[in-house]
């Protein structure tokens, strides 16, 4: 099991997922909130998170604990009590750089500064593992959030689709 942090419920941040902005953000509740590193993750629970934030049409069983352990240098969830609100995932070429992937929060616990938290624990784990760089992959609908409210730099990169 990884390492558990709560945050405070003052942090304020805009969504990673809908790409709104601080202007729309909602106050926090009184519920605390629980970050882990490298926690096992229940597979069926964070496909359900995938499905409700992402609006995803994810069907059947999804082996993120399987995924995890093969591909990713680091991860972190977010828990209100026990349930799962939150979640990034840290890949890395087993050197100096990492990328941030399906940073995801629970559409109701969203503009809450989760997202933002998440993302900083993430890259501060990553630093840790020795990486120097941290590539986002966003679309733009989630830019304002990850430049302004986390502090990356944009910048042009080659996507291709393969399927």
């Amino acid at each position: 099991m990884g390492n558990n942090q709560t945050m405070s419920s003052a942090h304020v941040s805009a969504s990673a997922a809908d790409g709104l902005t601080v202007s729309e953000l909602r106050p926090c509740p009184a519920t605390d909130i629980t970050f882990v590193v490298d926690a096992a993750v229940d597979d069926e629970e964070l496909t359900r998170l995938h499905r409700e934030a992402f609006r995803a049409c994810v069907e059947g069983f999804v082996p993120w604990s399987r995924r995890l352990g093969r591909h990713s240098i680091c991860w972190v969830t977010a828990h209100a009590d026990e349930r799962l609100v939150g979640f990034v995932n840290v890949i890395g070429d087993g050197g100096t750089h990492a990328v941030l992937l399906d940073t995801v929060v629970d559409p109701a616990y969203q503009r809450r500064g989760i997202g933002r938290e998440l993302v900083e624990r993430a890259v501060t784990e990553a630093r840790t593992l020795g990486c120097q760089w941290v590539v986002a992959d966003y679309d733009r609908r989630a830019a304002d959030f990850y430049e302004r409210v986390c502090g990356f730099s944009s910048s042009h990169a080659g996507v291709m689709r393969l399927s």
